[in-house]
């Protein structure tokens, strides 16, 4: 099992979450479309070459974001990035993913 957590901006919170629950994350036994989400401030400075969906190169970017964290399975946590970096609007979506035990 794992904890894949993320950071996204309001517009794309429900869409982002969407493509994850349809790739297989955030069943928790007989649950789905589980998630935890928290806003919050996100601070970023796109460097030369990057193609920022907001923000402007070189300058320090300030923004309200929100952390969503769910569960995947093992056999589901490839597809689900893969799912969220195809659904966030970021060039690097900023993400973790943590394994966990269950008991």
């Amino acid at each position: 099992m794992y904890k894949l957590c993320y950071f996204v901006p309001e517009s794309h919170l429900e869409q982002t979450k969407q493509a994850l629950f349809d790739a297989g994350a955030g069943r928790i036994g007989d649950y789905d479309s589980c998630a935890w989400q928290c806003l919050g401030q996100g601070q970023f400075r796109p460097l030369a070459g990057s193609t920022p969906y907001l923000g402007k190169t070189g300058q320090v970017e300030s923004v309200a974001e929100y952390k969503v964290e769910m569960v995947c399975q093992d056999s589901r946590i490839a597809e689900a990035v893969r799912a969220l970096k195809q659904a966030h609007p970021y060039e690097e979506p900023a993400y973790e993913v943590f394994r966990i035990e269950a008991f």
